[in-house]
């Protein structure tokens, strides 16, 4: 008979039999009451026969059960066999089937009712460290990364009395930090302090888990909206916005200095001189932008139009319908946020080795729905305030940022016409101007040199961005850059303040982990193919030599020295580049 439940229908597992079918049988050895005794008057209402009937006929099956059990054991014992946890046992009882698992002592042991939680930072070793015992223990555990939820501070500083990390919960209560555990652990007395703090559930006073969906409350407050944000709103209402014909070509959505001159006088009823200042400063904000990218702001026949007018802006993955009108952010502050969320990101969902990303965990996390929001205050950020250590950073960790964004939307590449187009039309809108992944390797970090196999610069003459280009540029960079690949560089986010030293780690990391290898019998030096695409970056082929020497562990340098100074030649083969996902 079907039942309503959650108003689905619900066909219940354990149905009388059909009268037609035989009755099910006692099993050998068990003892059935006799038979009851026909009558032809109806039963007693008041004698609870059926009631009777099917105690008795289940205390019948539990001691065939019981005594099956019994027996199994008893040939255990004798045998000196352990039942695995995965193991189980049929019993077969005619008219019913009895499954049973044995639950081990281990399972039982690991059983835990309550909640371990820690507070961590970004790229901090004890966190790593704590995090790494937990997983390998195979515990599970809630991180609260301040660098993340950085409103959760307040609470680490009134629930330890410092804002140091790591800092464990078991339950409600403090553990310590990673000296703490390292104690126990060495000691032994790990397992018998968890199972004592944790043998009962978790009450309400424990650190909560971080919760979807809700951004920093102090953060919030901070934001403030720009000084020119009513003056921008007015001029988009009341501007004469039209498509106009200049330099033998259609410019769209534009007005001109004098209209926007003309305009604000009326609106703020002071002098021409006055407004003038004010439109540079609309212009230096990214508010506003000649058409040709010519004039910060001039009164006359000058055209501009407003940044969310700008070609391709629409387009970009960090815009969402409108510019962030909010007052621009430091550089440095935003490129530093960007850094620690995206370290938070590897930390959680990557492997150990960096080598292998969970994509489809990263999309289901709050690290990245507050990376997706972060990413808006880049609209109109000053980066010409960034020095050039800090500028290096900031471009490397977008780059290998936006890669992560772009296999998450669009998915990864391919083949050859989807990767041009994964790496070119993936873009952000940053410092008021759009960038892809493309310009970001080949225009600003490599000084605006051609791609492989592109017959054009990225910027041309004239462009803007052309003043943020690295000046110098570092061939190591081609190790700190990760494309979501298995032939690429393991991903990695850099600080300004270590920025060459890390990318000097990261070129040592690469060579020794398959990016070169030295064949002394065939005089052959197995290459990545990244520097066959980048040669001209890196040199001829005796500097290269000279240079990838200073990146190799102990052994390959002492082979490939070895071919250098003997005098003859050196065959360079190019590795095959696997371009599979690193997932």
């Amino acid at each position: 008979m079907k039942r309503k439940i959650n108003g689905r229908d619900h066909v219940p597992i354990v149905q009388q039999p059909h009268s037609h079918l035989p009755k099910p049988e006692a099993p050998p050895g068990l003892l059935t009451p006799p038979p009851p005794q026909r009558s032809n008057s109806l039963p007693d209402e008041n004698k609870p026969w059926i009631g009777n009937y099917i105690r008795e006929r289940s205390n019948s099956f539990s001691a065939a059960i019981a005594k099956k059990l019994s027996s199994l054991k008893e040939n255990n014992d004798d045998k000196e066999h352990v039942m695995k946890p995965e193991e189980v046992t049929q019993i077969n009882i005619s008219g019913l089937k009895v499954i049973v698992k044995v639950k081990s002592e281990k399972e039982d042991e690991e059983e835990i009712k309550g909640r371990i939680s820690f507070f961590s930072r970004s790229n901090c070793r004890d966190c790593t460290a704590v995090r790494t015992f937990f997983r390998q223990r195979g515990l599970k555990f809630v991180e609260i990364n301040i660098d993340v939820y950085r409103e959760r501070q307040k609470e680490l500083i009134e629930r330890s009395g410092s804002s140091q990390v790591p800092q464990i919960f078991f339950n409600e209560k403090l553990f310590g930090g990673l000296v703490a555990l390292n104690s126990l652990r060495n000691s032994g007395e790990f397992d018998q302090r968890l199972r004592e703090m944790l043998g009962r559930k978790c009450s309400s006073d424990a650190p909560a888990a971080p919760v979807y969906g809700f951004d920093d409350e102090e953060e919030e407050k901070e934001e403030s909206k720009d000084e020119m944000v009513e003056i921008i709103k007015f001029l988009r209402q009341k501007l004469p916005i039209q498509d106009r014909l200049m330099k033998m070509k259609i410019i769209n959505n534009c007005f001109s200095g004098r209209e926007m001159v003309e305009v604000l006088i009326q609106h703020l009823n002071c002098d021409r001189s006055k407004v003038i200042e004010i439109g540079k400063q609309l212009s230096k904000k990214h508010f506003i932008h000649h058409v040709f990218g010519e004039k910060d702001f001039e009164d006359g026949n000058h055209f501009y139009r407003f940044l969310e007018h700008e070609p391709n802006i629409q387009s970009c993955y960090n815009f969402r319908r409108n510019t962030n009108d909010n007052e621009p952010k430091a550089a440095l502050v935003v490129a530093q946020r960007l850094a620690k969320i995206m370290s938070a990101i590897l930390e959680s969902y990557a492997s150990d080795d960096r080598t292998h990303l969970n994509y489809d965990a990263i999309t289901r996390s709050e690290e990245f729905r507050r990376y997706v929001n972060l990413v808006q205050d880049l609209h109109r950020v000053n980066l010409h305030a960034l020095k050039a250590e800090e500028k290096l950073a900031f471009f490397l960790n977008l780059h290998n940022a936006m890669v992560i964004h772009a296999i998450i939307r669009i998915g990864h590449p391919e083949g050859v016409m989807d990767r041009k187009a994964f790496f070119s039309d993936f873009q952000y809108v940053v410092g008021g101007y759009t960038y892809s992944i493309n310009t970001i390797k080949n225009g600003i970090l490599r000084n605006n040199r051609r791609g492989p196999y592109s017959l054009v610069k990225p910027f041309a003459t004239g462009d803007k961005r052309l003043e943020l280009t690295v000046k110098k540029l570092n061939p190591l960079i081609h190790f700190g850059l990760c494309n979501g690949t298995k032939s690429s560089p393991r991903v990695r986010f850099f600080t300004p303040q270590g920025v060459e030293a890390e990318l000097r780690s990261a070129a040592r990391d690469f060579f020794h982990n398959g990016g070169m290898d030295v064949n002394l019998e065939n005089r052959t030096l197995h290459l990545t193919r990244i520097i066959k695409w980048f040669n001209v970056d890196f040199g001829q082929e005796k500097e290269i030599f000279k240079w990838i020497i200073n990146y190799l562990d102990a052994t390959k340098a002492g082979l490939l020295t070895y071919l250098i100074n003997d005098g003859g030649p050196i065959n360079i083969v190019y590795q095959n580049y696997d371009w599979s996902p690193n997932s």
